[in-house]
């Protein structure tokens, strides 16, 4: 074996911390991609024989080349779009079991609901927050990625931790509750049954549609709230939900709507004491095109 290819070797073992570390910077399964393979090209042309601590170091370059994009991205003022913006979700089979102990790589243990607060951190503070509360990185280490002292870090991420913890409720954590609310949302939505869709909304039920930039009219990006009115969004958007689908959305039940081999939608909820509180849609053309959707339930 060759000594690019040893190191390849050892770059794998990293490439799922570091496409979960980019995914939580990022919000965009795309982009967390391109990330890592920056990472792998600094790497590349690095000595590598002076790096003892490849984990550590792999981190760090990830959160330079996010921290990078994400102010690259205020600069432009194109993300985050707008109110009713979604991440992109990250979809398996509602079956699946996955090994706790290896659950922690994965991208989909990070809800939609944190990932939309993190969307409105600023660089900064996102870095700082994912990199110690999220993945253990010690102040000391990220204090010269955002070129401020271990101390202002530290603020950086009590600031976020604050606003985090305020706008991310206690959401149900069983599957199977969550699974009995979204079968009776779906059942009220196919029968055209208003009361029944109110009575499984949270009275100040938020939801996010976040349609791209292209779509117009009735499916344009919109944020509706209110169980009346979102109860009636669910029933003007009822024949899509015929074909839809009980998946896993990032680690939650969630719904994926077919048409024929083509995604139409994919909508993650957080459900708190029986009650859907918040929904996320995403129904962007462009963005649905790009994601792995899992196959039916066995």
């Amino acid at each position: 074996m060759t000594g690019s290819e040893e190191l390849a070797g050892r770059f794998e073992e990293h490439r799922g911390h570091l496409r979960a570390v980019a995914y939580r910077m990022l919000g965009s399964l795309s982009e967390a991609e391109d990330a890592v393979q920056e990472a792998w090209l600094k790497l590349s042309r690095a000595d590598a024989h002076d790096i003892q601590n490849l984990g550590g170091w792999l981190t760090t370059v990830i959160g330079r080349v996010c921290l990078d994009l994400l102010r690259s991205r205020a600069a432009r003022r194109e993300e985050p779009m707008g109110d009713a913006f979604v991440p992109d979700p990250v979809l398996r089979p509602l079956a699946q079991v996955v090994d706790p102990a290896e659950e922690v790589l994965k991208a989909d243990s990070v809800g939609l609901a944190l990932l939309v607060v993190l969307e409105n951190l600023a660089p900064d503070e996102r870095l700082t927050f994912v990199l110690h509360d999220m993945f253990a990185v010690p102040f000391d280490d990220i204090a010269p990625i955002v070129e401020r002292s271990a101390a202002a870090t530290r603020q950086l991420a009590s600031r976020a931790r604050r606003r985090v913890r305020g706008a991310t409720p206690s959401a149900e954590p069983d599957l199977g509750r969550q699974k009995q609310v979204l079968d009776a949302f779906l059942a009220a939505s196919r029968a055209g049954d208003f009361e029944a869709l109110v009575a499984v909304l949270h009275p100040d039920v938020l939801l996010r549609a976040d349609s791209g930039a292209l779509v117009r009219g009735a499916a344009a990006s919109k944020l509706v709230r209110g169980a009346t009115a979102v109860a009636e969004q669910a029933l003007m958007f009822a024949p899509f939900t015929r074909a839809a689908e009980l998946v896993l959305v990032n680690g939650a039940v969630g719904v994926v709507s077919m048409h024929g081999d083509h995604v139409q939608s994919v909508m993650g909820v957080t459900v708190v004491d029986g009650r859907i509180t918040d929904m996320y849609i995403l129904a962007d053309p462009e963005r649905l095109e790009r994601l792995e959707v899992p196959g039916p339930a066995a």
